[in-house]
């Protein structure tokens, strides 16, 4: 007869296993992740901290944590490798949401992979499809992960994105949501936005706006926020600024808003907002 144990032990092959832990709510994690687990001889851990929480929550006792964060990915290779000669089950998590998906683990991949080492996928909550299937928008999307800070990846990559007609997801940070929505203004103007707020949690918001409208949207935001940009919305016009629309524009954008001026041009021509915008912005650029 064979041990408990080792008829669990028979499912599961030596190697490294990505596992998937909840983004929020505790409550959502796989059967298969809480298996693995508590299977494992090792578990690399972006915060010991917080994934001692859901170890507690599931009664996973007695397991080797090893803090894995991106200061340390390189130097730890070789300790982890000598493990998986040994046949040990390895299992690698982040503080919530997939590993190696705007987290570490893709060094250690890679080595896995030149070393032939088992890699093994326990999929589980993600905030990326979580926030594309609630947005309403096509489920034809790219995620690019967290926004760009450098002013020439965002004119290189958020550039690019934006002559692509599919949805779009971003992360960002709560403190760096107001300075990047100048960039979503400039690049996405005619596209919505779905702005999700503890994804999962008891607080859990979201907030459906136009790209247009963002100067408008006041909302304290704390933490780590998804972002979702529509396909482009179709075309209001392909009608160009005259040189006549363009001397309006200028005389009354020495009193009015950007926004406001938009609306004003808008109700007498058939042009774009988003024609109307850029030119607005020109001009406010020029002094």
């Amino acid at each position: 007869m064979i041990p408990l144990d080792q008829k669990k032990l028979i499912n599961f092959k030596s190697g490294l296993y990505v596992v998937s832990t909840p983004i929020g709510n505790l409550m959502d994690i796989t059967l298969n992740a809480i298996e693995i687990l508590k299977l494992s001889d090792l578990i690399l851990c972006e915060d010991t901290r917080v994934s001692k929480k859901i170890l507690e929550k599931y009664s996973i006792k007695d397991k080797e944590l090893f803090a894995y964060h991106k200061f340390n990915e390189k130097k730890s290779l070789t300790k982890i490798i000598k493990l998986f000669n040994n046949q040990k089950i390895v299992s690698i998590i982040s503080d919530a949401g997939t590993p190696c998906i705007s987290d570490p683990g893709s060094i250690l991949i890679n080595e896995c992979i030149n070393k032939k080492i088992n890699i093994f996928s326990i999929p589980g909550p993600s905030s990326v499809t979580s926030a594309v299937s609630i947005s309403g928008f096509s489920d034809k999307f790219i995620f690019y992960g967290f926004f760009p800070e450098k002013t020439k990846d965002i004119k290189k990559d958020i550039g690019l994105l934006s002559k692509i007609n599919l949805t779009i997801v971003f992360f960002i940070s709560a403190k760096k949501f107001r300075k990047a929505s100048v960039h979503l203004k400039n690049f996405f103007f005619d596209r919505k936005i779905l702005i999700c707020k503890e994804l999962t949690k008891m607080y859990e918001q979201h907030f459906r706006l136009n790209v247009s409208e963002i100067d408008d949207f006041n909302t304290d935001l704390r933490g780590e926020i998804t972002l979702v940009l529509s396909e482009k919305l179709e075309s209001e016009s392909n009608n160009k600024l005259s040189e006549k629309d363009k001397s309006i524009i200028r005389k009354l954008m020495k009193k009015l808003s950007i926004k406001d001026v938009v609306t004003e041009i808008k109700k007498h021509k058939d042009i774009s907002k988003k024609e109307i915008y850029n030119y607005c912005l020109q001009i406010k650029n020029e002094k």
